[in-house]
């Protein structure tokens, strides 16, 4: 085995890239090795363009988990190996896809899949080894390819004022953190940001991404110093060439009136479409023997020059706002149907979401049993996009990678306004359904799902609100070799600028500060000083959108849903748990039975959520909270003859908690046979006598001295005889 490696201390560890001949077929490939967490990255390009062509770029990224990497057997029982991807899983790839793919050129129909596989899991988080080795396996190949690009985490703890670089497992165990940032980059700008904040400022934000960016250039440097030792010559791809004849074909037909009929203050994109059907109609005709994709290309990009000029030079944009213009806003609480638990539905211009809501007990919380991640996860935010949103025809069923992430960008938006298990103890699931999309149905899911939160009466922190804004960028090196900027930043992007743009910064939060962040480019990165300004920009209009969501539900409802269920907390000891549940669950599936509740979730601390609906969870907690009382001396209950023995009876004074009611206990005279006095199934008062353990002894002589005498037993008659010599001890009980 052939192999040589390189180090680089980041992070108070050493970061390892080896090279080797494990993957030799492939074009390129790298081991990465952090603490003890080892990912092997492989980039493989094919031969041939792709059949078909296509509009786009050819680019899979696969992030594959092995749970030997993490020492163990998992899956299910029946079977014992990896399906198909997690959630963790496909948004890890999708770190990776959004940082690589805008380094490629567009005009590329090769396809390149590259395969991050997860072969050891220590305690370092796989994800920053797959993005940077990525880079490494891209960019010592033969691939064509614009990198190297670079990853970092940066975590802060609440509290705590320094940054930590590529923070643990256990780091995250440790203490709350109150950002925790990824972030990708080169060249000293950023090109992939994913954000969690617990209400952070925006000068937070820019000093985390200002901390990350000082260790991307760090590993940069590093990798270019590997790529330069070890790069193949890189594949040539020429661009295909075009008509000399169809540029001056442009110029006739369309020229004269692409501007007028671009920018005509109208959004979405139908009447781009039309025109550019013209376009390629005339186009085909008079060259037949050209692919429809050079001149659908041209078309594209003459299409955005015109969006990028006229929003950079003038602040002009095609459906006729200002550049820190949102579209019109509409917002709506509940209102579809009693059956939901919460409902919402908001539109941002031609973008349309509809949130529904479902609360549950804590058992209907989902189990994450995966190689990276073990926990119960009580709070759900899932995404759909049908086909017919976007005015399409498709296939529907099952949820692809996109619905993953923005379902999962959402979640992340709002998870940190939830109040907490202990005062609040449902799970949350919402749905958020995309029925019309014209840009960033994400954010408009966040303001959507907030909406349903308040109108279930889920006493959220904060209403919610999200908004897309996006950048026209021109670059260009001064005189003196220096980079020049020139841009506009548009907030709420629509179609064309969405299509064409160079960024989409997703923003969400409260007014008091951000929750998520996440970011795409189309270019090699975007400024700091630039992305400052565009979240200043992205908080104005998020407040301006959390001005509507107020109006229409300014704060949760006082009570949650009469159609959802009711959860009734309980505290016992976890030595009462046994108890609860009985031999073989004999006793809480009694209590279920004959109480008709939904759930009894018992947690290893005794806490036990009932839940229920009708007054079942009362009747439930009432048996619960009997069974599990605990007795002192002098408390009063009117209790049932349950048995009577010689030495006495038995009376149940709780739920299930039986007492002994010695035969001494009955009288203040003696008493020859309890049978003289109680009869089984009737109702006495009794206090409590002693309580001894579990042991319970009750007194009626105590409470009611005459109780005996009503019955016929008086001293000296021959049902009882007067002493003063107590009886003998004939037993005890246990509750």
């Amino acid at each position: 085995m052939k192999k040589k490696e390189y180090s680089l201390p980041i992070g108070g560890k050493p970061l390892i890239a080896e090279f080797n001949d494990l993957a030799e077929q492939t074009n390129g490939s790298v081991l990465m090795r952090y603490g003890n967490t080892v990912v092997l990255i492989t980039a493989v390009m094919g031969t041939k363009p792709r059949e078909g062509g296509g509009d786009f770029f050819p680019l899979t990224v696969d992030y594959e988990e092995r749970f030997y990497a993490s020492g163990q057997i998992l899956g299910s029982r029946f079977i014992r190996r990896e399906g198909r991807p997690s959630d963790e899983a496909i948004l890890s790839g999708r770190i990776v896809d959004r940082t690589i793919r805008p380094l490629f050129d567009s005009h590329v129909r090769h396809e390149v899949q590259v395969v991050v596989t997860i072969l050891s899991l220590g305690e370092d988080d796989p994800d920053i080894l797959a993005v940077i080795g990525a880079s490494l396996a891209l960019g010592t190949s033969d691939i064509p390819w614009n990198g190297p690009v670079s990853g970092v985490r940066i975590g802060k703890f609440e509290g705590r004022d320094e940054f930590i670089v590529n923070p643990t497992y256990p780091d995250r165990e440790q203490g709350i953190f109150e950002m925790e940032q990824t972030v990708c980059g080169k060249d000293g700008n950023i090109n992939m940001i994913e954000n969690d904040g617990r209400e952070m400022s925006e000068g937070v934000i820019v000093d985390g991404l200002t901390r990350a960016s000082e260790e991307i250039e760090r590993v940069q440097a590093w990798q270019k110093e590997i790529i330069a030792l070890r790069a193949k010559a890189k594949i040539v791809i020429p661009k295909p060439e075009m008509p000399p004849e169809m540029p001056p074909l442009f110029e006739e037909k369309i020229a004269p009136t692409f501007m007028k009929r671009i920018f005509i203050g109208k959004t979405g994109g139908e009447h781009i479409n039309e025109l550019k059907r013209e376009w390629l109609a005339g186009a085909l005709e008079k060259f037949p023997d050209q692919k429809p994709s050079i001149a659908d290309n041209f078309f594209e990009d003459k299409l955005s020059e015109l969006i990028h000029e006229e929003a950079i030079m003038r602040a002009r944009r095609a459906d006729g706002r200002k550049l820190t213009d949102v579209r019109p806003l509409f917002a709506k609480a509940g209102g579809i149907s009693p059956i939901l638990h919460g409902s919402g539905i908001f539109y941002r211009g031609a973008t349309h979401i509809f949130s529904a809501l479902t609360l549950g007990g804590p058992g209907d919380a989902q189990i994450i049993d995966g190689m990276e991640v073990k926990t119960k996860k009580r709070f759900m935010h899932h995404y759909n996009f049908p086909p017919y949103s976007s005015g399409e025809v498709g296939r529907i069923g099952g949820t692809n990678r996109r619905m993953t992430g923005h379902g999962a960008l959402a979640e992340k938006a709002l998870k940190h306004v939830l109040p907490p298990k202990e005062t609040f103890p449902y799970t949350i699931r919402i749905v958020s359904e995309s029925l019309s999309s014209n840009g960033s149905t994400s954010m408009g899911s966040v303001c959507a799902s907030a909406l349903a939160l308040m109108d279930a009466g889920v006493p959220i922190k904060a209403a919610v609100a999200g908004i897309a804004s996006g950048l026209m960028l021109r670059v260009a090196k001064s005189a003196k070799g220096e980079m020049k900027y020139e841009y506009a930043l548009l907030t709420d992007i629509q179609g064309p600028e969405d299509h064409h743009g160079d960024m989409d910064l997703k923003v969400a939060g409260t007014r008091v500060g951000v929750t998520a962040i996440q970011m795409d480019v189309k270019v090699d990165g975007i400024p700091l000083p630039i992305l400052a300004e565009a979240l200043v920009r992205a908080k104005d209009a998020r407040h301006h959108i959390l001005d509507t969501i107020e109006k229409e539900l300014a704060a949760p409802r006082p009570d949650i849903s009469p159609s959802a269920p009711k959860i009734i907390l309980l505290t016992v000891k976890p030595s009462q748990i046994g108890l609860i549940i009985g031999t073989g669950g004999k006793t809480i599936n009694e209590i279920k039975d004959s109480t008709g509740v939904d759930a009894i979730d018992i947690e290893d601390d005794g806490s036990v959520f009932i839940t229920g609906k009708n007054g079942t969870a009362e009747k439930a907690a009432k048996i619960i909270a009997d069974m599990t009382r605990e007795y002192k001396a002098g408390e009063r209950f009117d209790g049932v003859v349950t048995r009577i023995a010689d030495f006495g009876a038995f009376v149940r004074i709780g739920g299930s908690t039986e007492g002994l009611l010695h035969i001494s206990e009955i009288a203040p005279w003696r008493i020859n046979k309890v049978t003289d006095v109680l009869k089984e199934g009737e109702t006495i008062p009794v206090i409590v006598k002693e309580v001894e353990g579990d042991r319970i002894r009750l007194s009626l002589k105590d409470i009611d001295p005459d109780f005996a005498k009503r019955r016929g037993s008086a001293p000296g008659s021959s049902a009882g005889t007067r002493t003063d010599r107590p009886h003998g001890q004939h037993g005890d009980h246990r509750r």
